[in-house]
């Protein structure tokens, strides 16, 4: 019994609003839906507020309140996750209202916006390099902003989840085998991120899969190939003096170095 009077007061609540909504929404005072879209957007209704802005836009585009509007209009979109929406309004915000004191929060919302929409390492990434992009244009145009070290925060989480899939491709190309790719793959993650904590990691991969793809190929082409991981090891001596990983990229150049001694016999 407690569950469906429980039941059915949500479902007259839920009736009622709807029912009152769909009053306000009929009515031709533009003034009374702005007042109460904004009663909506305060009490965090941004369904409803969302509908009644863009019901009065025609009427109030011009005038001092339109910024506001759109303003909030805006983050009705993004409260409600439709971020496409979202994005596309806090951009038109800054083009609209370039000296607003808003805008600059804007462009940090659009740039965040894209981030939002930053999927799985595994699928495309191109809303996560959308959102480096914006953020880094964000901290050169507004170095004092008080969203720089949120916008900092932000390009640090894209860049470890850019490394990791890059990090995944490399991976993969060992695993199976492809080691030429997957030395290159692995070297390229240290240019791409000069500044990554797993250097060293990254190194080792390249010496290994050096050796692997060395071991593999034909006799006349073995030296040149075990040459190339004893000079991997020189630059993985003079990146990381003092790394924990030194003795097992010392052991890969060791049986390099022993593997052109057997050949040049």
């Amino acid at each position: 019994m407690g569950k469906i009077f429980i039941f059915f007061i949500a479902t007259f609540f839920v009736f009622g609003c709807t029912s009152k909504f769909a009053k306000i929404q009929k009515s031709n005072d533009y003034e009374y839906k702005f007042k109460m879209a904004d009663e909506y957007y305060d009490s965090k209704h941004y369904v409803y507020a969302q509908q009644l802005y863009e019901d009065v836009i025609p009427f109030i585009k011009g005038t001092n309140k339109y910024e506001t509007l759109f303003y909030k209009l805006a983050y009705s979109y993004y409260y409600q996750g439709d971020y496409i929406n979202a994005e596309n309004l806090f951009k038109t915000f800054t083009e609209t209202f370039p000296s607003s004191n808003k805008t600059e929060e804007c462009e940090y919302m659009r740039a965040s916006v894209y981030y939002k929409q930053s999927p799985k390492i595994d699928l495309d990434q191109t809303n996560t390099n959308k959102a480096l992009g914006l953020l880094q244009a964000f901290i050169s145009t507004h170095p004092t902003s008080e969203k720089v070290k949120d916008a900092n925060k932000l390009i640090d989480e894209c860049h470890e989840k850019l490394e990791l899939k890059e990090f995944s491709a490399a991976k993969l190309y060992f695993d199976l085998g492809y080691f030429k790719a997957a030395a290159i793959s692995f070297n390229s993650l240290l240019e791409d991120f000069p500044d990554t904590k797993h250097g060293e990691d990254y190194k080792l991969y390249v010496i290994k899969a050096d050796f692997k793809y060395a071991e593999m190929s034909y006799e006349i082409k073995q030296k040149e190939r075990f040459e190339k991981v004893i000079s991997e090891y020189s630059d993985f001596i003079e990146r990381y003096p003092d790394s924990k990983l030194l003795i097992a990229a010392k052991e890969y150049s060791e049986l390099a170095k022993n593997n052109i001694n057997n050949i040049q016999k």
